[in-house]
């Protein structure tokens, strides 16, 4: 297992042609450390205000956004107020930075009640806000989960069933959070209407193809264009039931979300402060400047993990015999949010490990099929592939036979979308740890 610390300084640039593996983990570094909220936040920052300065966010990237905002507003200006964040996500202080922001922890991808609770007590701050006050809201990636209070009818468990049903049934992310934001008092820009007639802008890392400020975290401060039609189509489509209760609010749009025409977002601003699209560029920039030539595809792809594996590896292997539709050496880059689709268990079958990276990387080394001179690493930016503990995994030219040398069939660890127990076994995870950022998947395949 490699595990780089990927927002500390790089001393020395790993060589391709001699380490490639160490190379593509440094590429991956350099993606993340440009996510880092630090980074982009302090252009973003109004003047504080006549009033008060509330600080609210949810987010796998919530530590680092509050301690960044903690560093960079000023000393003699007050600052409160309550950030949630995935269990184990909390960056170490930086020494001498003073904590203004209370951060909490909570589950993800599957809510908890201490992420219920989270929501209960953020909400419960914008009471008595006035036009004098600013609500600054530090949203990231996870925001989802980590921010629920279920609608009315709905229990918790009600909530962690259906997000455990949309996350196994292959949905996209947009479909995900549509129904997400239907069914909750929080998101889908209830969080901004709570807060009027403050002031509110916020400040988000996009881990979404496109960047859509209303499909981050499930849009909690911006307008939804989605209706209780979409998402009670979107419940059918994959058969997730809801409460008869909840049903009729649907079919009667009384679960509808404030829409771009609401009033309540007069003067509302929203800044992206990280995206996928400077992550690869970042990478890019790093695989050029070490002289090996860059391609990003986009970053935007979505599609089932293993697919999309096949249709790169289509790509490398044309790179890698005929020299198109790129010369050798070089790195293609890709990013965007894949999908896994969980295959039902066999009787007796043990249940499958993995995440997206993973699973991606089942579907490039099948594809690949023990093709020279073709590295890869598939990784999630956040540290975390899935529930697991790992980033993501590499694939080398020996990876199928390292593999089958262990008794590892990629076939079968694809029924049972276990990438995780296939790379673990040949020391193929990249460990990371949480990044504290997540600007969503980096895929990054080296041909020399």
């Amino acid at each position: 297992m490699i595990a780089p610390n990927p927002s500390s300084e790089v001393s020395g640039v790993p060589d391709a042609r001699t380490s490639p593996r160490e190379f593509l983990a440094h590429l991956y570094g350099v993606a993340v450390a440009r996510a880092l909220p630090l980074t982009g936040m302090a252009p973003c920052l109004p003047k504080p205000p006549k009033g008060r300065t509330l600080v609210l966010g949810a987010g796998k990237a919530g530590g680092s956004m509050a301690q960044a905002l903690e560093a960079l507003w000023p000393a003699d200006a007050p600052l409160s107020g309550l950030v949630v964040t995935r269990y184990g996500h909390i960056p170490p202080r930086p020494e001498g930075l003073a904590s203004r922001i209370e951060v909490v922890e909570a589950a993800h991808p599957v809510p908890d009640a201490a992420g219920l609770k989270a929501a209960e007590r953020i909400l419960a701050l914008t009471e008595g806000l006035t036009a004098d006050d600013l609500v600054l809201c530090l949203i990231s990636g996870g925001g989802s989960a980590l921010l629920t209070l279920p609608a009315e009818g709905l229990t918790l468990e009600d909530k962690q069933r259906i997000n455990t049903q949309l996350l196994e049934s292959g949905a996209h992310i947009g479909e995900m959070n549509c129904v997400r934001k239907h069914l909750s008092r929080i998101k889908g820009g209830r969080l901004a209407a709570a807060c009027a007639p403050a002031q509110v802008v916020t400040l988000t890392i996009s881990d979404v193809p496109g960047d859509d400020p209303a499909v981050i975290a499930s849009g909690p401060t911006v307008p939804d264009a989605t209706t209780c039609a979409d998402a009670l189509a979107i419940l059918d489509r994959y058969g997730i039931a809801v409460p008869p209760i909840v049903r009729a609010q649907l079919e009667s749009s009384a679960l509808e979300t404030p829409k771009p025409s609401d009033a309540v977002f007069q003067g509302h601003v929203t800044h992206l402060i990280a995206t996928p699209q400077q992550s690869l560029e970042a990478a890019a920039a790093a695989a050029r400047a070490a002289g090996i030539d860059a391609h990003i595809l986009s970053d935007e792809m979505e599609g089932e993990s293993r697919e999309v594996g096949k249709v790169h590896g289509a790509l490398a292997r044309a790179v890698a015999l005929r020299g198109e539709p790129f010369a050798k050496p070089c790195v293609i880059l890709s990013g965007g949010e894949t999908t896994v689709t969980i295959r039902p268990r066999q009787p007796g079958q043990a249940k499958g490990r993995g995440g997206r990276a993973g699973e991606f990387c089942l579907g490039l080394a099948g594809a690949l099929a023990g093709q020279a001179d073709v590295w890869a690493l598939a990784a999630d930016t956040d540290g975390i592939d899935g529930v697991e503990d790992n980033a993501g995994a590499f694939v080398t030219p020996d990876t199928l036979a390292r593999a089958m040398a262990q008794g590892r069939k990629l076939a079968d660890h694809l029924d049972r979308n276990d990438a995780y127990g296939y790379f673990d076994a040949i020391g193929d995870l990249l460990v990371t740890g949480p990044t504290h950022t997540n600007v969503n998947d980096f895929r990054a395949l080296l041909m020399l």
